[in-house]
């Protein structure tokens, strides 16, 4: 890209833009420097991880309950999480937030030639291959050594996640269910192995339990892999309704504890209740 690009691109965004990112890097450089805060300077790397995960996941909330400004103080938090990494970086002298935004622009660039350069893309299917084969070449370039087979897949994301990937990276050789179709019958065929073991009611078959409800789920995600649905987001939308349904239980009982009382049916009853208000606001049924 030539320099005329980049700087029509500097001058787009604008001035108060560049000034606040800016004085976001330098506070976060003072915290950390001597006379800083005593909390930051004492965080590692690994200290901080769990934070990262955290915001990440209120970035997800906020944006699933359309709350904007809340949203707009959680990408906040999560930018915190790259700046104090960066941070840590700068001071063991490995890089900085120059070097990792730098990297990045470098990256979309590459990675966008259609927009950047005179390759063609008739749509997001185009677009998403060309980044793949540009990948590869650029792991090629640098002397790297493609992962073999699902080793290429991080054993470190979320299982839900992983299991997803996992399917789709096997699906590129062919190893997978045709349809649909196949997947219900796995799903049947999973159930049944998961009833047998519980019927066996003994020591051994603890662990065969635990076993085949992970078959089963991983099944549940491959099937909306097919389905193509996100596998996380639609359990987070479950998690959100049985949520919601079950806050109508307890107002409708007089609160959490007075749930106790009450017997199965009536339970069962509420959470009908419950379920038939929030499909006269339009939401789907489970």
């Amino acid at each position: 890209m030539g320099e005329g690009v980049k700087g029509a691109l500097r001058e787009a965004v604008a001035p108060q833009v560049v000034a606040a990112l800016a004085e976001a890097v330098a506070i976060m450089a003072r915290l950390r420097g001597p006379g800083g805060c005593p909390w930051d300077r004492e965080q590692t790397f690994d200290t901080i991880k769990r934070h990262t995960l955290e915001e990440t996941y209120e970035v997800f909330d906020a944006i699933e309950r359309r709350a904007w400004p809340e949203l707009k103080d959680e990408l906040g938090d999560l930018l915190l999480q790259v700046l104090f990494y960066a941070q840590m970086a700068a001071d063991a002298g490995y890089f900085d937030i120059g070097d990792v935004a730098a990297g990045l622009n470098a990256k979309l660039v590459r990675r966008h030639p259609h927009v950047f350069g005179d390759v063609d893309a008739a749509d997001a299917g185009a677009v998403l291959r060309n980044w793949e084969e540009i990948k590869r070449a650029e792991k090629a370039g640098a002397g790297g050594v493609a992962a073999p087979g699902l080793e290429e897949i991080p054993r470190s994301m979320p299982a839900v996640m992983e299991a997803g990937k996992l399917g789709s990276r096997a699906a590129k050789v062919g190893f997978d269910w045709p349809n649909v179709e196949g997947l219900f019958a796995k799903l049947q065929e999973e159930i049944g192995e998961l009833r047998v073991e519980i019927e066996r009611r003994d020591s051994v078959a603890a662990g065969r339990v635990e076993e085949e409800v992970g078959d089963l789920l991983f099944t549940v995600v491959n099937l909306a892999r097919h389905l193509k649905v996100d596998a996380e987001m639609a359990l987070r939308g479950a998690n959100a309704k049985f949520r919601a349904r079950f806050a109508a239980m307890e107002r409708s009982a007089g609160g959490f504890e007075a749930l106790r009382s009450l017997r199965a049916e009536e339970l069962e009853g509420l959470w009908d209740a419950a379920k038939r208000a929030a499909n006269s606001h339009g939401r789907e049924s489970v």
